[in-house]
């Protein structure tokens, strides 16, 4: 068994003296994992930080194997996330969410497309900008797993005029009128979710990983007993303090 295909690195851990074992998001594999020989080696290591973009190439006898993975580095990231504070704990989120939420080897391409615009945003832009990119890709996330919010138009009314929140129940959005007598148990709908040419503040933000986090929680980890990533909640911590 073979293939070849584009990663991105999630974690590695080590394995006997020289190996490690990578974790990786794939393009047309989804979340994969493979044992790369001597990756513990100052040559291979530095490439498998979390983060970096990879050309890989698995192998196995079977299937079902863990297999082996070769690496070449297609986009180095990781120096730049690892020495801003604030992208580091966005990295620390993407990949603690991916691995906990990604069921392993389903394929998922347009979750890894999106990953490589966020990761890249991440490094070159302010928080403001990728913290918007964050909740999006959530958001696409959950559509990639069967979850997805539907956000076009009122549950209650139809209307597509004034969506200011999501039901909780349905992931519908709703309107400011209708939301009135429900407010107190609806999840705020921040503008940039429904348009990429809405202004975006620290709240809106904290309004969407809100969301986006509640979904992930109800629909995805707790029905199979998982916490929320720890990451997770200090990127939360992040956009608390900054829209304090």
């Amino acid at each position: 068994m073979e293939w070849k295909d584009d990663a991105i690195v999630l974690a590695t851990r080590a394995y006997g003296e020289t190996g490690l074992i990578l974790e990786a998001l794939t393009r047309h594999h989804g979340r994969h994992l493979g044992l790369v020989h001597g990756g513990a080696s100052r040559r291979i290591k530095s490439s498998l930080l979390a983060g970096n973009s990879l050309n890989v190439d698995w192998r196995a006898r079977l299937s079902e194997h863990l297999g082996t993975f070769s690496v070449e580095l297609r986009r180095e990231r990781a120096g730049a996330l690892l020495e801003n504070r604030e992208a580091l704990l966005g990295l620390n989120a993407f990949t603690d969410v991916a691995r906990a939420v990604l069921p392993e080897r389903e394929p998922h391409e347009t979750v890894l497309a999106a990953a490589e615009i966020l990761l890249d945003a991440m490094g070159e832009s302010d928080f403001l900008h990728w913290g918007a990119l964050y909740v999006r890709w959530e958001a696409g996330l959950l559509d990639a797993l069967g979850f997805g919010l539907d956000l076009r138009a009122c549950a209650a009314t139809g209307t597509t005029e004034n969506l200011r929140y999501v039901s909780p129940k349905s992931g519908r959005a709703v309107s400011e009128s209708a939301a009135a007598p429900y407010r107190a148990r609806l999840l705020p709908l921040p503008a940039f979710l429904q348009s990429s040419d809405a202004s975006v503040s620290s709240v809106e933000i904290g309004d969407g990983l809100r969301l986006t986090g509640y979904f992930l929680q109800e629909r995805v980890l707790a029905p199979h007993h998982r916490p929320v990533p720890p990451a997770r909640l200090r990127l939360d911590a992040l956009v608390a303090r900054e829209s304090s």
